[in-house]
């Protein structure tokens, strides 16, 4: 079995952040660093190069595959902010519908400035995510 590239590492997160070229960037990735720390009461640890991710869970998947991985996370990508949220939590529809400016893949969400968004709505979608994560 392949090993998996996205894994905890003793990389340093501040580093990391200290590091995002894009100063908007850098300081909207703090933000959610500590939006993210207080919400899931979990460090903030490297997961790869790139994802900084918030307290563990394994997952098992029908086809048998399993893995750990993080319950909340994001990423300072070079055209957004990727927010990685579970799926599955009833009430992320009405709450992304209400977040402001994103766009949405499967189990993330991209967000170009922060200051475009609703913090409010922010933290009540990565605390529904972390219970629906917990409870699963």
């Amino acid at each position: 079995m392949a090993t998996l590239k996205t894994a905890p590492t003793t990389a340093s997160v501040d580093d990391f952040l200290a590091a995002v070229p894009d100063e908007t960037r850098r300081r909207d990735a703090i933000a959610v660093r500590d939006l993210m720390r207080q919400v899931t009461g979990e460090p903030p640890t490297m997961w790869g190069d790139a994802i900084v991710g918030f307290g563990q869970r394994h997952l098992r998947y029908a086809s048998g595959r399993e893995l750990d991985w993080f319950l909340v996370g994001f990423s300072p990508r070079k055209a957004a902010t990727t927010l990685y949220l579970g799926e599955g939590f009833p009430e992320k529809e009405q709450l992304t519908a209400r977040l402001g400016r994103h766009t949405a893949g499967k189990g993330c969400l991209y967000v170009k400035r922060l200051a475009d968004v609703d913090l409010d709505v922010l933290t009540e979608l990565v605390r529904a995510s972390v219970a629906q994560a917990r409870a699963d």
